[in-house]
């Protein structure tokens, strides 16, 4: 037995490098679909009534689904409503997050169901989706693929929500989309509003070395060039600490010191590179880290109640936030 368990051992990473879609498949966990028989038409489902489901085509043969949710002071306003009403809403008084998920199940997750509910309390549009490959939307997963569809979004939620703030958050894998649109728009001169990253890593190899799934091959002779060297070969990169230094807009990062996932520090360092960097200088840079104690870990950052304070501080108060 012993020696057949190290047999399957070293053959992993051989076989790895010659078949590079299995480490593909590892960084998206687009397969993994989380919570199952969940309808994604169905958002009053998770108990998301202020919700409405599109379908929308950033590029021919990629179909993407997305889930805009309101302020919750349009709760009653929202009962029945359609299409249309939805799309001029975004239009309303209040501003508006681009959420952006990170690996691993849908945009009908319970953890990012429940930071949908936080955000729309304290008054803030909430427009989020599935990127290509994931949940219900059609396409096959690559960091290009992913970040253009966030970029149709935005370009989609912009052309819709008139003066109003439109702000960027990416979760975990999500902060490397984020980045990846955020220098874009810098680029072309279109700045959301601020840029919030949870459980953000500083660059994709660095998260896969973190990575509890790598602690068994860590020390593996030639790890990098097994299992790194792969990754940057598929063209997956996230180079968030790059980005950063060519964002022009507010920054704020939250991180828990307990997240096993993507390890604090890496949060930190990403924090460390972005602050003194040129292109911040006219803009705020804030981290906020979640002492261990308090249990947040990689997902759960949505319960605590400090996170209104944190947010109506760096992004100020939405006009209509409701009262607390």
């Amino acid at each position: 037995m012993l020696i057949w368990l190290l047999a399957v051992y070293i053959a992993i990473p051989f076989l790895v490098k010659l078949c590079p879609s299995i480490q593909v498949k590892l960084v998206f966990l687009n397969f993994v679909r989380v919570p199952y028989f969940i309808d994604l038409k169905r958002p009053q489902d998770q108990g998301l009534n202020h919700t409405y489901n599109y379908y929308l085509q950033p590029e021919e043969d990629v179909t993407i689904g997305v889930w805009h949710t309101v302020p919750t002071a349009l709760w009653k306003d929202a009962q029945g409503k359609g299409h249309p009403w939805y799309e001029d809403a975004l239009g309303s008084n209040y501003p508006v997050i681009l959420y952006l998920h990170g690996n691993a199940g849908t945009r009908g997750g319970d953890h990012r169901v429940e930071l949908y509910k936080v955000l729309s309390f304290l008054g803030y549009h909430v427009v989020t989706f599935d990127y290509r490959g994931w949940g219900d939307s059609v396409g096959t997963p690559s960091e290009r693929g992913m970040t253009y569809d966030a970029l149709h979004v935005f370009d989609w939620i912009k052309a819709r929500s008139g003066d109003n703030p439109v702000y960027i958050w990416g979760h975990s894998l999500g902060t490397g989309v984020a980045t990846n649109l955020v220098r874009r728009l810098c680029e072309r001169e279109t700045p959301p509003d601020a840029l919030i990253l949870e459980s953000p890593f500083t660059n994709i190899r660095e998260e896969a070395r973190s990575h509890p799934f790598s602690v068994i091959y860590r020390y593996f002779p030639g790890f990098d060039w097994f299992f790194l060297d792969t990754i940057t070969m598929s063209g997956i990169k996230f180079a968030n600490d790059e980005n950063v230094k060519y964002i022009s807009c507010s920054l704020l990062i939250l991180h828990a010191e307990d997240d096993p996932v993507v390890p604090f520090h890496l949060g930190k360092k990403l924090y460390n590179i972005a602050a003194p960097s040129r292109s911040f200088r006219d803009y705020k840079v804030q981290f906020v880290p979640f002492h261990r104690d308090l249990g947040y870990r990689h997902k759960y950052i949505y319960r605590s109640p400090e996170l209104p304070r944190i947010l109506r501080e760096f992004l100020g108060k939405p006009q209509h936030a409701q009262r607390h």
